[in-house]
């Protein structure tokens, strides 16, 4: 599978919104060097499709990239379907897969708007294998 990296998110803190950058250093069993989520854990990187955010905003709500707390915003590849291990190459960076969606334990502002949130359903989490820098525009290509 073939799409690109449409934005790159990053936040001082976990459980916030993000806000995108140019371009994002990713470092090898750690995660975006600067961002909240980084660390010695299997949830380093989170990914989000940008067709999961055109749900939400169909459903009227005024949300963009890095809005759902997502580190990289693709498009053209379907995060879900693919299985725990798989491998996803971010230009430069290889991601290993390690979980598909998270529970909510609190509900965010945009729950309360919606009735409903993409993340805990449709992003996932990565670890890093290489490191590397990640900018939009960037390819990403998935294998197992």
């Amino acid at each position: 599978m073939i799409g690109k990296v449409v934005a790159v998110n990053i936040s001082t803190n976990k459980g916030e919104r993000k806000t995108p950058v140019p371009e994002v250093t990713l470092r090898e069993e750690h995660g975006i060097v600067g961002d909240g989520h980084a660390g010695d854990w299997h949830r380093q990187i989170s990914l989000l499709a940008q067709e999961s955010i055109a749900k939400m905003q169909a459903l009227g709500l005024d949300v963009k990239e890095g809005d759902f707390a997502e580190n990289i915003t693709t498009e053209g590849v379907d995060l879900v379907s693919l299985p725990i291990g798989a491998k996803i190459e971010l230009g430069e960076t290889l991601l290993e897969v390690t979980q598909i969606g998270k529970e909510c334990h609190t509900r965010c502002a945009i729950y309360y708007q919606a009735g409903d949130c993409v993340m805990p359903k449709e992003g996932i989490f990565a670890r890093v294998l290489k490191g590397g820098v990640v900018r939009p525009g960037d390819r990403v290509t998935t294998g197992s």
